[in-house]
């Protein structure tokens, strides 16, 4: 699934389709799990608008946007929720949930 913030507004409708479909999906961000989803892995964001906010505050202060060095996001977060597995019939393997940052139940 994508990030698009139209198919996130309706994410509840979308979700259910997928699961009805028993196709399981990956979701763009931890946001996504109000509507029970299965899965997600993306980066944080809230370590996005952290990090924006720095450079918002580096820019206000004066510093020049285009010497300001691009940084990538390196902290990604994986979340399943267990609950949409067993009602897709899905096993998540245990080393699985043991790398997730949070697991659903």
């Amino acid at each position: 699934m994508t990030g698009d913030l139209l198919l996130f507004s309706h994410r509840a409708n979308l979700a259910s389709a997928i699961r009805k479909a028993g196709l399981p999906a990956n979701f763009p961000s931890r946001e996504w799990h109000g509507a029970d989803v299965l899965l997600s892995y993306a980066p944080s964001i809230r370590e996005a608008g952290r990090r924006m906010a720095v450079y918002v505050d580096r820019i206000l202060k004066g510093a020049r946007a285009a010497e300001l060095p691009i940084e990538q996001l390196s902290k990604y977060e994986l979340v399943i929720d267990l609950r949409v597995a067993h009602a897709m019939g899905l096993d998540v393997p245990e080393d699985l949930l043991l790398r997730a940052d949070e697991v659903i139940r």
